[in-house]
């Protein structure tokens, strides 16, 4: 979920928070910015204008070509960073499916290497072009593309939902026909048919959306401020401390996973199984694991956001399932597993989605009323930018920093001729190419998936000819236009707000999609191949939404009849329920609103259990401690102890990857048992 984006829902709602100052002029003013604000005490950043100049900084230095922006330099250390990055969103994939944004990491990481790097090279004599705000955009841009592939290819969602090992975990509907297990060849050509056509959708959009209409991207803009503060003299020791601080916390994290693998001897050994709350809430996934990865996600997540989150995980397994399950052998049969969807199963997984329905629909409905009313209004004022002067024939004052940036990204366009003529090539190359990939999808339903909905798509081939992995590969389709092209948006916002060219922002986008497109499925085969329990409730890689994944397509397929008995009744009250929570959200005043919990975050633990609540809690609570005693400290260095703690705990992945496929088996088990269950055991041994 993202949210990759961010504006992944969670890969996309999820927004790195930090407060940035940088010293503007010799009368050191100070510019303030902090990210939108959600529920958690911040404030939005509704337009850069209203703050004081920032192009006036940087007046008098020369601005690279779009050409000059694009250097070796920065696609190695974008490279090295996009596997870094694709390591980590990987792992959360795989996990939770919880993925917060690393735009700010992407561009801190970025700023250092290639400031250490160009200092060497300055001292040696060697330094032929200086490090600028646009090569360091450049590389955020190439680094977020590249590991955003690692969740819109879907690995732990849609692609891995395919294979036999997800499909064998219920009896429904897990033919042959309707199963596809991994492999590197057909997942890295599927990837390069699909990855790249949301980039060309919306190069139409561009100037209406940033220059027109001027819409705000919260995570491009926050990024944008970002990357500008770090090019000024305190912006740049301020990095350096953020460096210093994330590489402190990087290393203790990856230390700690280190020291938590020599425990994890077999099943439900380690830390990650320690039973904090008793035995009883651990059994209902009540307890916290220790995972530095989920405590940062929960310093970088908002305090609503986490707080949701909990409710959810009580709401749900501390007194649905168990009443739920009570009902065994009266709402469902006794005799089915716990995996079936027509058990227990089913009532995690289909409320669990009719909750994220209801606000999704509700999300959507709202926002796109607002957008066409906000176009109707800003249409009726004319207050558009011209680009010639016949286009209006009012003009409006406008900002410094909005005449220069303005002028750049138009002066850089793109024709529009090549954001067709990019689509139409592509969309014919993935009718194409899918069909040669799955055997299910024909051609035409390609073709319907690009223009109609991809609802219609899976629904025309049917349960007997594969219509479940039919459903899976076009929301792999769609999922991946969607993905790559909000991600654009957000890039294109910042390369506007940093005076990068559009061009410059587009081709790096297509790099690091192409890099993504080879990195991301090697980084799964690795995980694959290293844990062979990959896929299964109880590893250590769960990949839970590859199993709700599967089960929609499933829905799609077989319509209700798929529920267990009174599901339909109770994802009808959640649906409804979820869309009246956000009513009252957005009815009462916003110094309540802040305390109402989101549904969609509430939805999240219906399925996966509360175990990662309480490590992003704990996260919360830090952050919360840590302001109270210095808020300076902890708005500036805050989102680099998360990013820290993340970056560490998801490398540590790659060594234990590499030790599992050597056959390495840490030498102890530490595993926790009742004083019955123990006396047992002892008595066994003994005997």
């Amino acid at each position: 979920m993202v949210t990759r984006n961010g504006e992944r829902s969670f890969h996309g709602d999820s927004h790195e928070s930090g407060t940035f100052s940088v010293e503007e002029n010799p009368a050191s003013r100070t510019m303030t910015i902090e990210d939108e604000d959600h529920g958690d005490g911040g404030r939005r950043l509704d337009s850069d204008d209203k703050l004081p100049s920032v192009e006036m900084i940087f007046k008098g230095q020369v601005e690279p070509s779009w050409r000059e922006q694009l250097t070796i330099r920065a696609f190695v250390v974008s490279f090295v960073l996009g596997v870094l990055f694709t390591f980590i969103v990987m792992k959360l994939n795989l996990t939770t499916g919880i993925i917060p944004s690393l735009n700010v990491s992407a561009g801190l990481l970025g700023f250092f290497f290639l400031k250490s790097w160009t200092k060497l090279m300055e001292k040696s004599g060697l330094l032929k072009q200086p490090f600028t705000r646009q090569e360091n955009t450049v590389i955020q841009t190439c680094v977020v593309a590249t590991s955003g592939i690692a969740f819109s290819g879907g690995f732990g969602s849609y692609l891995f939902g395919m294979s036999s090992t997800v499909a064998g975990q219920s009896s429904e509907t897990n033919a042959a026909q309707n199963t596809k297990d991994p492999s590197l060849s057909w997942i890295i050509g599927f990837l390069f048919a699909v990855s790249f056509l949301g980039l060309f959708s919306v190069l139409p959009l561009r100037k209406i959306m940033i220059i027109d209409y001027k819409l705000t991207y919260p995570s491009g803009t926050a990024t944008a401020h970002l990357i500008n503060s770090f090019h000024t003299p305190q912006g740049a020791k301020l990095a350096k401390k953020q460096v210093r601080t994330l590489g402190k916390f990087f290393s203790f994290s990856f230390l700690w996973g280190f020291f938590q693998w020599f425990f994890t001897a077999g099943d439900g050994c380690g830390f990650v199984n320690f039973p904090t709350f008793g035995l009883k809430a651990f059994d209902n996934r009540f307890y916290f694991d220790f995972s530095a990865t989920y405590v940062g996600v929960g310093m970088i997540c908002p305090y609503l956001i986490n707080i949701s989150v909990l409710v959810g995980a009580i709401l749900s397994w501390g007194l649905m399932w168990p009443l739920i399950k009570n009902r065994k052998g009266d709402w469902y049969s006794s005799e089915l597993s716990e995996s079936s969807l027509h058990g227990l199963q089913g009532y995690r997984v289909f409320i669990s989605i009719a909750m994220i329905l209801g606000d999704g629909l509700y999300n959507f409905i709202k926002v796109l009323g607002r957008t066409i009313q906000g176009f109707i209004k800003q249409y009726k004022k004319k207050e558009v930018i011209p680009v010639t002067e016949r286009d209006s024939p009012q003009k409006v004052s406008n900002s410094y920093d909005d005449e220069v940036r303005t002028k750049l990204f138009l002066k850089d366009g793109i024709p529009m001729w090549v954001s067709f003529a990019g689509y139409v090539a592509i969309a014919a190359v993935s009718m194409g190419v899918i069909p040669k990939i799955f055997h299910q999808m024909k051609w035409y339903y390609v073709l319907v998936i690009y223009i109609v909905a991809p609802a219609l798509a899976f629904s025309w081939a049917g349960e007997s000819h594969g219509g479940v992995l039919a459903g899976l590969a076009a929301c792999g389709v769609m999922m991946n236009i969607v993905s790559t092209a909000s991600d654009l948006m957000q890039d294109f916002k910042t390369g506007y707000m940093t005076r990068s060219s559009p061009r410059s922002m587009f081709f790096s986008q297509i790099i690091g999609t192409a890099m993504g497109c080879l990195i991301s499925p090697c980084v799964f085969w690795l995980f694959y191949k290293a844990f062979k329990d990959l896929g299964s409730p109880e590893s250590q890689y769960p990949a839970p939404y590859a199993a709700v994944y599967r089960s929609m397509s499933i829905l799609g397929v077989e319509g209700f009849g798929a529920l267990p008995d009174h599901c339909l009744t109770l994802c009808y009250v959640f649906f409804f329920g979820a869309i009246i929570i956000n009513l009252i959200r957005d009815t009462i005043a916003k110094k309540w609103a802040k305390y109402i919990p989101l549904p969609m975050a509430m939805a999240i633990p219906f399925y996966l259990g509360s175990y990662f609540a309480i490590d992003m809690c704990v996260g919360s609570l830090i952050l919360f401690i840590w302001g109270k005693l210095n808020k300076a400290k902890a708005d500036a260095f805050g989102p680099a102890v998360a990013s820290g703690l993340i970056c560490g705990d998801g490398i540590w992945t790659l060594p234990s990857s590499i030790l599992a496929l050597a056959g390495v088996q840490p030498p102890i088990c530490m595993k926790f048992l009742s004083r019955g269950t123990n006396s047992m055991v002892d008595k066994f041994l003994s005997s």
